[in-house]
Order: structure tokens, then sequence, then C-alpha cells
């Protein structure tokens, strides 16, 4: 059987996908107001929303226990998998990477764990390529340095209303988050290294919408590109991003997904997130 690959709930790809690569996911969990549900099992982005628009709101998020993998992972092997990649949300964000490797000590070789350095379909576009090579009979090594590749080809843009709920969750400093409530700064983050960085800054969503189409034109350089959307209850923000990007990269765009960002993220962004990644296609060898 082929290799099998593992990723995490944040990796927020469309579920057709999942089901068409055979990719396994496992979830994280948030807890609402108190209330514990795994992502997008149990608790849902609408969940999400409605928590964070409340006056007295507490949100938290949890990754999965090394238990939880070993689980995946046996279940995987003993059905005959060829080994399993394992790929996951940036370990400046989680834990979840480094619980994936405690489970794998557990399989030797068997298993491989690779950090994304990224989440969403920064996440997405990696386990998209590990599972397209599993499916064309690569071996472990193989799938691993798949997924490793589309890492460095693939750029995350996220626009946000306020630095608040990173404060909160302790992604950004309590002093820059002020500064930008102060004077009405809305945010344009990147992730050049794994961790949240704030990018560019911009004074209306309408200019963050904007300044985002060009990054991600910038981000595409000459190479075509498989795109995603993210939305956190703002689909018409989601709909004019596209948009404008399938109208400034034409041909060059080979495929688009637009999904809803899930409620781990959202505990950390807030609701009227906007994302674009760009998945940089590699160029095709050389007719000679």
């Amino acid at each position: 059987m082929p290799v099998a690959v593992v990723t995490d709930s944040t990796a927020y790809l469309p579920p057709e996908l999942v089901r068409a690569r055979r990719i396994t996911v496992v979830p994280l969990t948030v807890v609402l107001n108190g209330a514990e549900g795994l992502e997008g099992v149990e608790t849902s982005p609408e969940d999400a929303t409605r928590a964070l628009s409340g006056r007295r709101v507490s949100v938290s998020t949890s990754q999965p226990s090394p238990e939880q993998f070993a689980g995946a992972y046996r279940r995987l092997l003993d059905a005959g998998a060829g080994g399993v990649v394992s790929v996951h949300l940036s370990a400046e964000l989680s834990g979840t990477v480094e619980g994936a490797r405690l489970a794998a000590a557990e399989f030797g070789d068997r298993v491989a764990v690779v950090d994304s350095r990224s989440t969403g379909m920064g996440l997405g576009f990696p386990v998209l390529a590990a599972a397209e090579a599993a499916a064309g009979g690569a071996d472990l090594p193989e799938v691993r340095g798949a997924a490793v590749d589309a890492i460095d080809r693939t750029t995350i843009y996220f626009y946000l209303d306020t630095l608040e709920f990173l404060r909160r969750g302790g992604r950004i400093g309590a002093a820059e988050a002020l500064l930008g409530t102060a004077l009405s700064v809305k945010p344009i983050m990147h992730m050049p290294d794994g961790a949240i960085v704030v990018r560019d800054k911009v004074r209306t969503a309408s200019r963050g919408v904007a300044r985002l189409v060009d990054l991600a034109v910038e981000a595409a350089g000459d190479a075509d590109v498989d795109l995603a959307v993210h939305h956190l209850a703002a689909p018409e923000r989601a709909a004019g991003l596209l948009a404008a990007l399938t109208d400034r990269l034409g041909e060059r765009l080979r495929s688009a997904y637009v999904t809803e960002a899930g409620a781990v993220i959202a505990a950390h962004t807030g609701p009227r997130l906007a994302c674009v990644v760009v998945h940089r296609r590699p160029a095709p060898p050389d007719a000679d």
C-alpha cells in the first residue's frame, strides 16, 4: 500500500480533497466559553464566531495528545500502509508537531514528521504534495521530500481587523497590539519562519484586501500557482479577493480553493479574517 499522509485540522483542506487523497486528519481541541470540542468534528467556525462576538468570551485551544497521533499511525500501519508522513502546523504556534514527534518515536523509521512552518493551506498545500507523491508510488523519504519542497514554495498572508485576538493568545506583544489599536491600524501578517509577523499596516479593510492581492501576485512571481483563500465570517471578502487574484494572475492560476477558517485559527485572529495562500508550482523540465 502507498505511504499514508496525516495532518491536523488547521490545514482547512476542502473535505472533498481529504476524501479523494485519503488524508487522515487529527483534530485539535477548542474550548469556547467552557465547552470543549474537536475542531471540524464537534466545533464549527460558526461556533467560534458566535463565541468571539460575545462581550465575555473565553477561548482556548489545545493540541492533540501523542496518544491520539500514535493511534492514528498504528491504524494506518496495521492496515498495510508503507509508512506515514505526518505534516503539521508551525511549531511556533502550537505543540502539535512535537506531540506528533513523540508519537512517531514509537514507530521508528516508519513515521516521519514535518513542521510546515505555517497553517491553513500554507500547511494544506504541502500535505497535498505529499499525498500526490504517495499516490504515485513514492517511498517514505520521497513523500516527506515532496512535502518539504512544497513548504519552500508556499507563502501565506492574512489581513485582520484587529491585533487584539493575537494579543490574547500570546502570539503578538501587548505593546504592539495596543499601538495598533490606538492608531486604528489594520495589520497584514505573514509567517516567514513559522512565527506570525506583521508584514504591512493599512488604515481600512478595502486597502487591506487590495494589499493582500498585491502581495500574493508578488509572491507568485512568474510561476504557475495554486491559490487558497480563507475567511472567517467574511465570505464577501473572500469572494472579492479571489476575483481580484483571478484577474491579476490570469492563465498562471491553475487551481483555487475557498474555505472558511476553523475554530482554532478563529480563536487567535477573531472574525473577519481574510487570508491568501500562494503555492508556486515547480517549473516544468526544460524541453531540451
